[in-house]
């Protein structure tokens, strides 16, 4: 069919269509086109009413486009208003008589396929089974229809399925313009099936590429999809039939004489039978592997046995996989999410994910918007093996536990010959005698070291322009990871965590202490993120006194809101400490590891619920306050382990390593924090030059808007501005493939076989019902429950306890206002964990679907020494 002609034909053969024609026939019609076209598939003769029929029946619909318009302004979560209006749109379409030359040709059609046949009447959107989006039960489909007059009134019926409150609901959701979606209706012969069921070419749960899934049961494959019987399963792997379960049948759907469909009973004798052979079920994946082939991906297959012969009525994408790291070679990999250890697990941009990778010390590969490293080769080496799955398990034991997970499958990860090398020890730092293991001038030399770099930094970019600033950034980011890899930054990182480590495993040892250090780190001194959360605190002293400026930031609805701040009374006096505030922490935000997110110099509105929560919660000097009373707490709790210690059998020599250890735990664990902090300074200073050039591309008319450049990565970028010339199509298709990966949750472990491995708790020491995850910060705390997941909607009173799914360093201001926390991601070492032990909140991370299980407003209780959570009455 020719495409241009497709505009304007109203009807088409479904064999003269395929995927490239989605706008003329829809997603659906698109895909059982290219389907009839492979060798060896049969589909269901029938042909398509298309898109042009369908904005030639809308164009006579009465005042849509205003409903239309009224409809794209409403809230996904407003469930009446979209029922009421979606309502009326579908009585209006199908109140719409169809064009008497439109009817004529679907009749006619009728006509060449047997009039009084039975058809499958079947909606296909235009944004349907689409790579990014399969829009799978969003509108209707209608079998076993008899009749010309009956197939037209089911007709528009599709037409309004358009409409649906679930098809509505979940193009909001999406991000997707209603007036942009169109509906063509395919026309199908009708398969009357022995048997029907759905493939999945890959299982849909694991994600596991090499294993194709078949559901199946008798009669029509409604039965299934609408839940009233459960299917019989299988699972093939490597042409075979590695498991199966047959399923007591006792219901079917089945066609009736005259048209449409009824339950009926199925025989006792066959409801235990299975509803395909095992010979059916690998003919049918050969035919699914050759169906994945043709399109490029895993897809969800609607089949139908009709005489020992599958016919296939449908394949779309499986959408909810998570893709897979590309690889070089066709060995077995296994991938650890990045995100999981930066606390940002959230989907990232090209742009950031590029800036990411080529700053970063690590290779690491992008997948679904996420970062992944490769730890193939240190689990596969003996010598490396034990010690990293120690570390991952310091860091995140669902990690280790899912590392280990795939080590005890035989031959997935193949074991090296040893290299006759042996392993690293224990990370010291320079001199070996503890005096210079505990010296703050290290501390000190590193942080010079730091900001003399970036001071440089900032000097020597603000020279460059053009394609020279990406030469000169690319120079930079060498100098970026001769800082971050420098050994005595990592050592002194070490220092810090090590003895952690140490004091935790030795004191409750010898003492029967859990996680002593939790309480010995408290305040400990230079940790820059916990400073940036009580430094808002002094900001709210200044802003406190002033009922005019508090009124003020009450109703701040953007950014410009210092402009006019100082026009109220102590408005200029707050400015300037929102500024000086600004001026150290303002290159920080959510999600800080992807460049394009909004900085709070950039977005500094993101700030005021937290400054309100801390004008309302707290009292004058209570950042001073609140350090002190850390300071004092770890020094009585010092005294009184090493007191303790001196009572047992060689108690001075327990005494004196403990008194060392935490001598230089107290050095170091505050430097834990200051390489984020450096890496995230830099990435400003790299951030304000990249958009100074893009806003020079949109002068020039070369971009349309500065934001386009954050879908490109940062080579692609440079061509742009050598050439002078964009892709536009590009950089729509990234933007609509960042919104497919918004919806896409990265698991902690993927194989190359596209398995997402998640890992378990092994315990049997929690309470029932209780929710399980990683102690980080010791004692318990009874509260409300404040589930928040935009730090900007935080709405605090004394007392709660933030649940969220991860934090990075941006979430500290509000940690100076809870009493506990609870994340979905984290371990012992990672910021919200060592920033929740300097301001001595207990905390549990790593909990799975917190966020899901606890609903806003619960009370709970935390059991931050124990590592689990109670859902109280």
């Amino acid at each position: 069919m020719d495409e241009g002609r497709g505009d304007r034909v109203p009807l088409v053969d479904l064999r003269e269509v395929d995927e490239t024609q989605v706008s003329v026939v829809g997603g659906k019609a698109a895909h059982l086109g290219a389907l009839a076209r492979i060798d060896g598939i049969r589909v269901p003769a029938g042909f398509c009413v298309t898109t042009a029929a369908f904005r030639q029946v809308m164009a006579q619909v009465p005042a849509v486009d205003d409903r239309l318009e009224e409809l794209s302004r409403l809230s996904p979560d407003d469930a009446e208003a979209i029922r009421t209006l979606s309502a009326a749109i579908r009585r209006s379409i199908e109140d719409t008589a169809i064009p008497g030359d439109l009817a004529a040709a679907i009749t006619g059609a009728l006509t060449r396929f047997g009039e009084q046949a039975a058809y499958a009447v079947r909606s296909s959107a235009t944004a349907e089974d689409t790579p990014t989006a399969s829009f799978a039960g969003q509108q209707d489909t209608y079998l076993n229809v008899v009749g010309s007059a009956a197939i037209l009134r089911h007709v528009s019926r599709c037409w309004a399925s358009l409409f649906t409150e679930r098809a509505v609901v979940y193009r909001l959701r999406n991000g997707i313009d209603h007036r942009t979606v169109q509906m063509a209706v395919v026309v199908q012969k009708m398969a009357f099936p022995d048997a029907a069921g759905i493939l999945f070419t890959a299982d849909p749960v694991t994600g596991n590429r090499k294993v194709a899934t078949v559901d199946a049961s008798f009669g029509l494959g409604e039965a299934l999809v609408s839940g009233l019987v459960n299917p019989d399963v299988f699972r093939v792997r490597d042409g075979e039939v590695v498991a199966g379960s047959i399923a007591v049948k006792e219901r079917a759907v089945a066609a009736v004489p005259g048209g449409g469909t009824r339950e009926v009973a199925i025989e006792s004798q066959r409801r235990d039978q299975p509803a395909l052979t095992q010979a059916h079920v690998l003919r049918l994946v050969q035919l699914g592997q050759r169906i994945e082939a043709h399109f490029g991906r895993p897809q969800d297959i609607e089949w139908c046995l009709v005489d020992d012969d599958f016919q296939i009525v449908q394949s779309r994408p499986i959408t909810t996989l998570f893709p897979v790291p590309e690889a070089d070679d066709q060995e077995n990999h296994v991938y650890l999410s990045v995100g999981h250890q930066q606390m940002m697990t959230d989907a990232m941009r090209p742009l950031g994910l590029s800036m990411w990778q080529l700053t970063a010390i690590a290779q690491m590969r992008e997948a679904g918007g996420r970062l992944f490293v490769d730890a193939t080769g240190l689990l596969a080496s003996p010598a490396s093996r034990a010690g990293f799955l120690e570390m991952v398990g310091k860091s995140d034991p669902l990690t280790k536990d899912a590392l280990q997970t795939l080590l005890d499958r035989p031959g997935f990860v193949p074991t090296t010959p040893p290299s006759g090398g042996v392993g690293a020890g224990p990370a010291r730092l320079p001199g070996g005698s503890a005096s210079t293991e505990t010296d703050p001038a290290i501390v000190a030399d590193l942080i010079a070291r730091s900001e003399a770099s970036i001071a440089t930094l900032r000097r020597d970019i603000a020279t460059v322009t053009g394609a020279a600033l990406f030469d000169f950034l690319l120079e930079a980011f060498q100098e970026h990871k001769r800082v971050l890899a420098d050994p005595l930054n990592m050592r002194a990182i070490m220092a810090g965590m090590e003895a952690t480590w140490w004091l935790n495993d030795q004191l409750h040892e010898w003492l029967g202490e859990k996680n002593a250090a939790d309480t010995l780190t408290l305040s400990a001194p230079g940790n820059i993120t916990s400073e940036m959360g009580l430094a808002l605190l002094d900001v709210a002293d200044v802003i406190r006194p002033h009922p005019e400026v508090v009124a003020f930031l009450q109703d701040v609805a953007d950014d410009d809101f210092l402009d006019e701040l100082p026009k109220v009374a102590g408005g200029a006096e707050a400015r300037a400490a929102i500024e000086a505030y600004l001026d150290r922490y303002g290159m920080r935000c959510v999600g800080e590891i992807d460049i394009t997110r909004p900085r709070w110099s950039e977005r500094p509105s993101t700030l005021v619920p937290v400054l309100l929560d801390n004008v309302k919660l707290f009292e004058p000097g209570a950042a001073r306050r609140r350090f002190e009373q850390g300071m004092q707490q770890a020094q009585r709790k010092a005294q009184e382990v090493v007191t303790r210690l001196r009572a047992l059998p060689d108690g001075e020599q327990k005494a004196a390593e403990t008194e060392r250890m935490i001598d230089r735990v107290r050095t170091f664990i505050g430097y834990r924090e200051y390489p984020k902090y450096d890496i995230i300074s830099r990435y400003f200073i790299y951030k304000q030059a990249l958009l100074a050039e893009a806003e020079r591309l949109v002068r020039a008319g070369v971009l349309t808007a500065t934001d386009d450049v954050f879908y490109l990565t940062f080579e692609e970028f440079h061509e742009v501005v050598r050439s002078r010339r964009v892709d536009g199509d590009l950089i729509r298709r990234r933007r609509d493939a960042f919104r497919s990966d918004q919806a896409l949750t990265p698991p902690r472990v993927l194989t190359s076989d596209g398995e997402m491995i998640t890992g378990s708790y092994r315990r049997d020491d929690v309470p029932a019902g209780a929710l399980v995850g990683v102690p980080v910060s010791a004692g318990t705390v009874e509260g409300r429950a404040r589930v928040i997941l935009d730090m900007a909607q935080a709405d605090l009173e004394a007392g709660d306890i933030l649940v969220t799914t991860h934090t990075d360093p941006s979430w500290t201001p509000l940690f100076v206002g809870i009493a506990g926390l609870v994340t979905e991601v984290g371990g012992l070492m990672t910021h919200g964990a060592v920033i929740a032990r300097e301001y001595g909140l207990p905390a549990v991370v790593s909990v799975l679907d917190a966020t899901r299980l606890i609903k806003d407003g619960q009370r709970i209780r935390v059991h931050g020494s124990d590592g689990y959570v109670e859902i109280l009455p």
